[in-house]
């Protein structure tokens, strides 16, 4: 029992000692955050996608979260060239070649209704473009689960996959999940996502290790007096399915918001544009502090968004 206790219980001194080793590997830089494509984006989360954290981003179908998430992740591989780097994708909501799909369409500024002929045939010169770029992200440390699973096996797989690929080389280890309603139930939806962040908290706790997941939002942004009323048109804490579960356990809380797509013409109490944007509204930033609204131009047509 003792020798459990010791394992289970830390003095302050070696916590304190562990702040003072993140804070002089931030000051020297041997800790970083990883960038992502988007500047104001990392300002408000710690400089990027930081170690030990939890971030949630949420949004109604079409509002283009599934893209943001992928931007993020061939952004962490390309943008952080000096960072050894691996990633476990869990994409439960589609097959992983169609995630690298997206991922053609972002670079190649073709949609995918293009690459996949849903018209007329795709081009030569096109098509050997598409294995060029294949090619290269055959080299990406990216690895796909698409089966979905209950949480219990989500952390066996996850603490499976870091005993073998990650502990002790010194990666920034990097979960995507997408998304948490497609976890397999051990309950209602509500003991499942609570279960599922459980998880998190424990994995964000391993050595440079981030989470990045994706959660639905219920249908009460879409109601009529909400749309009627600029007051109601942000997203609320509320709006998030199992919000309380997702909001204690998360260290970031964003919300991806089309109003266009509710035909939206003037966003808000301050009468934001409408047409061709994309809004992320950071509702929960546990280190940073105060919520804000960053603005993004839809480029959704190819997989992008470009902050404003």
């Amino acid at each position: 029992m003792e020798q459990n206790l010791s394992n289970l219980v830390r003095p302050m001194k070696v916590v304190a000692q562990e702040a003072i080793n993140y804070v002089e590997g931030r000051k020297t830089h041997d800790v970083v955050s990883l960038q992502t494509r988007w500047k104001k984006f990392n300002k408000q989360c710690m400089g990027g996608i930081e170690p030990n954290t939890i971030f949630t981003i949420g949004g109604i179908s079409g509002s283009g979260k599934s893209s943001f998430v992928n931007c993020i992740q061939t952004d962490l591989i390309e943008l952080n060239p000096n960072r050894d780097i691996i990633i476990l994708n869990f994409s439960l909501e589609m097959v992983a070649f169609r995630q690298v799909g997206r991922t053609l369409s972002n670079k190649l500024r073709k949609t995918t209704s293009t690459l996949y002929s849903s018209e007329t045939s795709l081009d030569d010169a096109t098509f050997g473009q598409v294995i060029k770029v294949c090619n290269q992200l055959k080299e990406y440390p990216i690895y796909f689960v698409d089966n979905p699973c209950t949480p219990m096996q989500v952390q066996e797989i996850i603490f499976g996959f870091y005993n073998t690929y990650v502990k002790g080389t010194g990666k920034h280890f990097i979960v995507l999940y997408d998304h948490a309603l497609l976890t397999k139930p051990i309950g209602s939806v509500l003991e499942t996502i609570a279960e599922l962040q459980r998880v998190f908290i424990q994995v964000k706790k391993l050595p440079l290790t981030s989470i990045i997941h994706i959660a639905q939002m219920n249908r009460n942004i879409e109601a009529p007096e909400r749309i009627n009323n600029p007051l109601s048109h942000y997203p609320m804490r509320s709006d998030f399915s199992s919000s309380d579960a997702i909001f204690q356990g998360s260290d970031y809380v964003m919300a991806l918001h089309r109003p266009e797509i509710l035909n939206i013409l003037e966003y808000g109490p301050n009468h934001l544009p409408t047409q061709n944007k994309v809004y992320v509204h950071i509702l929960k930033n546990r280190d940073a502090g105060k919520p804000c609204i960053l603005e993004f131009e839809n480029d959704l047509m190819f997989n992008n968004l470009i902050e404003c």
